[in-house]
């Protein structure tokens, strides 16, 4: 057996040991903050992880190979039914790299969905969301879009950010090339990728263009300045932490960016009005719950339409946990379900 496998092999069989063994391991209580109880499999994981280097002394090349390596270990078996292919998209005199997933049953009359990957716009690759990107794909039974992006120092903001916008623009103006509708496409992501779904639905109607049929934003980092009351409660969470988060926006943005740009923080565009129906997904551990919240909120307030839902259980990052952590699987294929419902609504009214 190989390395890598042994490996996987190991966490995954301690991970199924029974809950109280897993908290007896992790400190022998359950973990309990802001009134809620962390599941024990990333309680475990989050004793384990205090006891190695932290991220934030790591160079970002470090901190890419860090995760790319725990991806591995614990991210979830490709979904079957689903097909995946290496594609590109022409953005200039460049090509954007996007993985494309074609489930066996697919609706043809369901939106192509573009997909943005989280790591604070920092780290993370196609790899990062490639199991939840599957489960979306064949669950929701439409064709998924996967991007690539710039990351910082690299590339700093709005890099990302614009190549996540042009790949949408493509997406939606070439939807046949993907089995699905012309003009019509989803746009989603999850922390940095769902700040980058919220800010592409603002940019759109800044742009005079349509809106996608829906955003799904997933625990997304809506306010890079925040000062909300989770930023301390979870102050200290895994995998996401305070000293983290300063990490990636650290390097995501330059000295001269404005925290208050609402393309940094999409939270603080003034009027939120006439945007995509929202489908916002929080964990319960993790700075950047209220900020998720939030959004909702003044998405609601502004006349927009949105579900709700927190894990309460869960931890940032949980997409890329679903062949560890049973909770963040049944999780992903719950948000999956989500995204189908809101997608069924759309496709009978347009229909009727």
């Amino acid at each position: 057996m190989a390395e890598g496998s042994l490996v996987r092999a190991i966490a995954r069989t301690l991970l199924s040991l029974p809950p109280p063994i897993l908290r007896l391991l992790s400190g022998g209580e359950a973990l309990q903050l802001g009134g809620r109880t962390l599941d024990p499999r990333f309680q475990f994981l989050a004793a384990q992880a205090a006891r190695g280097p932290s991220l934030t002394a790591m160079t970002p090349a470090d901190a890419r190979r860090a995760a790319s390596q725990g991806q591995k270990i614990y991210g979830g078996r490709p979904e079957p039914g689903v097909a995946a292919t290496p594609a590109s998209i022409p953005a200039g005199d460049r090509e954007i790299p996007v993985r494309v997933y074609r489930p066996q049953d697919q609706d043809p009359q369901a939106p192509t969905i573009v997909f943005a990957h989280f790591g604070g716009g920092v780290i993370g690759d196609l790899e990062t969301c490639h199991a939840f990107c599957g489960v979306l794909a064949r669950i929701a039974r439409a064709p998924v879009i996967s991007v690539d992006y710039r990351l910082a120092p690299e590339h700093r903001f709005p890099a990302g950010l614009e190549d996540v916008l042009a790949a949408y623009r493509h997406v939606r103006d070439h939807a046949g090339d993907y089995g699905a509708p012309a003009g019509r496409a989803v746009i989603g992501g999850d922390s940095m990728g769902g700040n980058f779904a919220a800010v592409v639905c603002q940019e759109l109607r800044r742009a005079g263009e349509p809106q996608p049929d829906l955003q799904l934003l997933i625990y997304p980092c809506v306010d890079v300045a925040s000062e909300t009351a989770s930023m301390t409660t979870y102050a200290e969470a895994f995998p996401l932490s305070r000293a983290t988060m300063e990490w990636f926006i650290g390097h995501y943005m330059s000295p001269q960016d404005d925290p208050a740009d609402p393309r940094l923080s999409p939270l603080r565009e003034p009027d939120l009005s006439g945007l995509a129906p929202a489908a916002i997904v929080t964990a319960g551990f993790d700075p950047l719950v209220d900020q998720g919240e939030a959004y909702g909120r003044a998405l609601q307030a502004a006349g927009v339409p949105v579900i709700y839902r927190c894990y309460d259980g869960l931890a940032h990052g949980f997409t890329a946990f679903t062949g560890a952590v049973p909770c963040a699987d049944v999780a992903c294929r719950e948000i999956a379900g989500l995204v189908r419902e809101g997608l069924e609504g759309r496709i009978a009214r347009a229909a009727g």
